[in-house]
């Protein structure tokens, strides 16, 4: 469909025998020591996996070609940026409103990660913002597309961590 630019998500347990291969023993030993350091050089990695460092750089590759990694990230601590506030905002649009709160979403900063959903709420937001005063001026731009329910968040009790990998 033209102008659909919803994300195409790789999906490594699915797509035939290219995919089951990349998932080996060797690679999800990789793959957990990426996710512990994701900054390890290549060389440093393939000590600690046992392989030399061509043979480890070739894998990695070929996980990122294949879309198993899908990229390497930085956490920065939105509090030390001046963004005390987190909040989740769950968000019921109007008919026909759905397209609009979408851009909407992606052109507010302090929203980094928006989930469609099923249920009656579509959209699942998480936004950062400097004070209560500076999260309601993000939800008020939300209204106008339909009914908000928002969760300030107290506690993190358990961070974002990998994925198991096997």
């Amino acid at each position: 469909m033209p102008g659909n630019s919803r994300p195409k998500r790789a999906n490594a347990w699915s797509g035939g025998p290219e995919r089951t291969r990349l998932l080996d023993d060797v690679n999800a030993r990789l793959l957990a020591e990426l996710h512990g350091d994701p900054r390890v050089s290549m060389s440093e990695l393939a000590r600690r996996v046992g392989m030399s460092a061509p043979a480890v750089t070739e894998r990695v590759q070929r996980l990122e070609r294949a879309g198993v990694i899908s990229g390497f990230h930085m956490n920065v601590d939105p509090a030390a940026l001046g963004l005390p506030v987190t909040a989740l905002v769950r968000v019921r649009p109007g008919p026909g409103q759905l397209p609009g709160l979408i851009e909407a979403a992606r052109g507010t900063p302090q929203v980094v990660e928006c989930y469609r959903t099923t249920g009656e709420d579509c959209l699942l937001l998480k936004v950062h913002a400097a004070s209560v005063e500076g999260l309601e001026e993000v939800l008020d731009a939300f209204l106008l597309f339909g009914q908000t329910t928002t969760s300030i968040v107290v506690a993190t009790p358990i961070p974002l961590r990998p994925l198991p990998v096997r």
